[in-house]
């Protein structure tokens, strides 16, 4: 079974967290649903490159990552993913969607 590393940012603006929603996708069981944004890792590449990184290609968005929050591995049926996430801020909360369908910035509750 495929094992990806990715990253997540749980990005933190004004006491709210912001979501995006996938696209469509080949899996029906991931496709549509909302989660923090991130990606894949690229070889030799931090965890804290990797993160702004996708932040920049997918939302045009520049982030600071500020601790490590949580790294959970998960099996999913196709493939298995272990997902490094981290508590980021940014100064200003508008973006640009390039990838996902949907964003909302959410209270923690």
């Amino acid at each position: 079974m495929k094992h990806i590393q990715v990253v997540a940012a749980i990005v933190v603006h004004e006491n709210k967290i912001l979501c995006v929603q996938r696209n469509e996708n080949k899996y029906d069981y991931i496709s549509k649903k909302y989660e923090f944004p991130g990606g894949k890792m690229e070889v030799g590449e931090s965890k804290e490159a990797t993160i702004k990184r996708e932040m920049l290609e997918e939302l045009n968005l520049e982030i600071e990552v500020k601790e490590d929050f949580l790294t959970v591995t998960h099996e999913y049926p196709d493939f298995m993913i272990t997902m490094h996430s981290f508590i980021c801020s940014c100064k200003d909360s508008s973006l640009e969607l390039t990838e996902h369908i949907a964003f909302q910035w959410l209270p923690a509750s």
